[in-house]
């Protein structure tokens, strides 16, 4: 039988025991909850250095692009004159000059002779580039340079059309590492008579992809189309003579190089480990598409997941202070973990309700362009960019009946409130849009809709146009919007009445007004997050900005090009602080038949009668009517308009009526239309003019008068309005 001190030594050593293998478990739980918490950790880390990485090739990328789209659009705009001045050869220095002068990222350019093409000029090549601040004309036709024998010269008339030279280290013209840009230019006989370039510098892309590293010791490399490295990570300097397949030699272990290497010539992107100087390292990777160059980026892991280490640290520290924190580090962590990937789950599920809500948005809005490939009497182009993942502007367009009907909006507020609203908006501009051929009518019934479950008292800006594509009259109605702005001969601003902004109030009045747009000319549309864009300084871009930039002829979408980069120019790093919507309608119609429309809209008060005595002479001005057939026409539109006001309407209530005329070469036509009650005029009896005045009926003189003065008088009901048609022939 054991003794009490033993039996005490003994549960003394089971409780060590117990004690020791609770320590024992409760360290392996905590260093597979550490494991665990460090895979994730670990994982998200790459994701957001994928993400950051990804964020940086796409800045470099679209530097790229943007310096390779300046000198491509250089050169193209000046083919035409190039051509023209082969006959002059003396004025051809002037086209490199201008180039040169009007774009500043093109540092050199030239347009050389094709040898012997000119007697006089067996080798011509003048010059142009920037020394520092001051621009030197130079001629290539020298013994040293050779410029026949150059990839920018051969190339592009060998492949007649235009090309990116590979970067080289140009001895004798720009003296700088530089890619040049050259197309073929054929005299008027088809002929290869020269080649127009733009230089580039590469200059920049060592500051480029050094000034934005994400990480310390990160660094970016830069291929070419040909596998010139153009900044690599040995001395951060360009070095175009230097192949990507040399630098697996210049690192001290290549392992996984060579599948790299592929994968860049390839003009693949993704994502390789790859050991360099013994550390891992992670090459992100990505074409550049413009230039056909591999833009990547090489970040250590171990700068990946250096705050990992630190946080591994601390956990140790904390095993060492007592098991019994560790339960009670255990349960924050458990908590914090569990919070941490509620709040993750619920960003990752709003981002992503948010893209699909930006995606349901651009849908509603037409985003092809040109939107009408058939048609050559107009071209359109348009841009959306919200300042959140949605927005509250809007536009839409679409053809009826040969007329184009357009608008443009701006919901106040931004983010998801202002993009319901906007998809009401558009919604019920095409639903009444579908009915009406009146502008004032369409924003009138808009507003009405709108201000009755206007709940949020949210209101929109809005333009309405309808632009007759066989004459170029332009109908319109603006409620608070920006005014458009038209390129003619001129640029100037479209006369509007401001009016109040739909859905402020029902049974508010909108005016109608009109115009004629011409062959060529351009209607730029535009909401105030474009002239009211700001740059760091607070600086607003400004409409005396804007009508600059459009005074020189373009198409639709240079014009929407030219003002997204001119904004872009302006604004810089500054964060965009509105939507900013553009529409830009060039009317390209020249062959006009010979009829054309006149609108006037009254309202049912016979205080408004004078204003068809303008119409009227108006129209007979046009046509040379004399002035007896011009006041019966008037008399003839008394009668009928005096008759709806009268009667078409209830007592007390607002409505309009809506004259037209159709104005051909042998006739007149007279379409009188109103909302109000069924009333056709036209089936009254016949007046018996012999009767005496006392014995006569009431009533009926008026329409016959009417119908005495005109050819044909025609009554019909059609979606709910009367419209009496009147012609008279000439």
């Amino acid at each position: 039988m054991k003794s009490k001190p033993a039996k005490v030594n003994n549960l003394v050593r089971k409780s060590t025991t117990a004690g020791l293998m609770l320590i024992v478990v409760a360290a392996l739980t905590l260093e597979a909850i550490s494991l665990l918490q460090n895979y994730f950790s670990r994982k998200g880390l790459m994701e957001e250095a994928q993400l950051r990485a990804e964020s940086l090739l796409e800045t470099t990328r679209l530097q790229i692009a943007d310096a390779t789209h300046q000198a491509e659009s250089a050169v193209r705009n000046s083919i035409w004159i190039a051509r023209w001045c082969l006959d002059y050869p003396d004025s051809l220095p002037r086209i490199p000059s201008r180039i040169v002068e009007d774009n500043p990222s093109v540092m050199g350019s030239t347009i050389a002779l094709v040898p012997n093409y000119s007697r006089k000029r067996p080798l011509y090549s003048p010059y142009a580039c920037r020394e520092g601040d001051s621009l030197v004309m130079k001629s290539l036709a020298t013994a040293d340079y050779d410029y026949p024998s150059k990839e920018w010269f051969t190339k592009p008339l060998e492949l007649d059309e235009g090309y990116w030279s590979e970067p080289y280290l140009d001895i004798g013209g720009g003296n700088a590492l530089m890619t040049t840009y050259s197309v073929p230019i054929h005299d008027n006989k088809g002929k290869a008579a020269a080649v127009l370039t733009a230089d580039i510098s590469l200059a920049w892309l060592s500051e480029v992809t050094g000034s934005a590293m994400i990480y310390p010791n990160s660094y970016e490399l830069v291929v070419s189309r040909g596998g010139s490295a153009l900044v690599c990570p040995t001395t951060g300097e360009p070095l175009m003579w230097t192949n990507i397949e040399d630098l697996k030699d210049m690192l001290a272990d290549n392992s996984g190089f060579d599948k790299l290497a592929l994968a860049v010539k390839a003009g693949e992107s993704g994502t390789l480990p790859l050991k360099i100087n013994g550390k891992v390292n992670q090459v992100f990777f990505s074409p550049v598409d413009l230039a056909g160059w591999t833009a990547a980026i090489a970040i250590p892991e171990s700068e990946i997941y250096r705050d990992i280490r630190r946080v591994q640290w601390i956990e140790r520290l904390f095993q060492l202070l007592g098991l019994g924190m560790i339960f009670l580090i255990l349960r924050i962590t458990a908590k914090n973990q569990l919070k941490y990937q509620k709040m993750n789950e619920k960003k990752e599920l709003m981002e992503g309700e948010l893209k699909i809500g930006r995606n349901i948005q651009m849908s509603m809005i037409p985003n092809i362009f040109p939107p009408f490939p058939e048609r050559d009497d107009i071209d359109l182009s348009a841009c959306l960019i919200p300042a959140k993942e949605v927005g509250g502007d809007l536009y839409d367009f679409y053809i009826r009946d040969e007329k184009l009907f357009f608008c443009i909006g701006d919901v106040s507020g931004k983010g998801v409130p202002a993009s319901l609203v906007m998809a009401v908006t558009r919604s019920l501009f095409r639903t009444v849009s579908a009915h009406e051929k009146s502008p004032q009518r369409i924003v009138t019934a808009m507003n009405d809709s709108m201000s009755d479950m206007n709940e949020s008292n949210m209101f929109v800006t809005f333009f309405c146009g309808i632009l007759d594509l066989t004459s170029g009259h332009l109908r319109y109605c603006n409620a608070g919007h920006n005014p458009p702005i038209v390129i003619s001969d001129e640029v100037r601003t479209l006369d509007v009445h401001p009016n109040l902004p739909m859905g402020v109030m029902p049974n508010m009045s909108f005016r109608e007004q009109e115009t004629d747009l011409k062959y060529d000319d351009t209607l730029f549309l535009f909401t105030d997050g474009l002239n009211e864009a700001e740059n760091e300084a607070f600086e607003q871009f400004t409409e005396q900005r804007l009508e600059e930039i459009l005074k020189e002829r373009r198409d639709s979408q240079g014009h929407l090009e030219a003002m997204k980069q001119a904004v872009a120019d302006f604004v810089g790093e500054a964060p965009q602080s509105d939507d900013l919507t553009m529409l830009v309608i060039h009317y390209m119609n020249n062959s006009h038949p010979s009829s054309n429309e006149r609108h006037l809209i009254l309202h049912n008060d016979i205080q408004q009668i004078p204003q068809l005595a303008d119409f009227v002479e108006t129209i007979a001005t046009e046509k040379n009517l004399d002035q007896g057939t011009a006041m019966s026409l008037n008399l003839a539109l008394e009668e009928a308009v005096t008759n709806v006001i009268q009667y078409a309407y209830p007592e007390g209530s607002d409505g309009l009526v809506d004259i037209e005329a159709v104005i051909r070469d042998n006739q007149l036509d007279f379409i009188i239309s109103d909302s109000g009650k069924a009333f056709d005029p036209t089936a009254k009896a016949e007046v018996d003019i012999s009767m005496g005045v006392e014995e006569r009926p009431i009533g009926g003189l008026g329409i016959h008068l009417v119908k005495h003065i005109m050819d044909s008088v025609t009554y019909r009901r059609e979606d709910g309005k009367n419209i009496l048609t009147m012609i008279k022939k000439l």
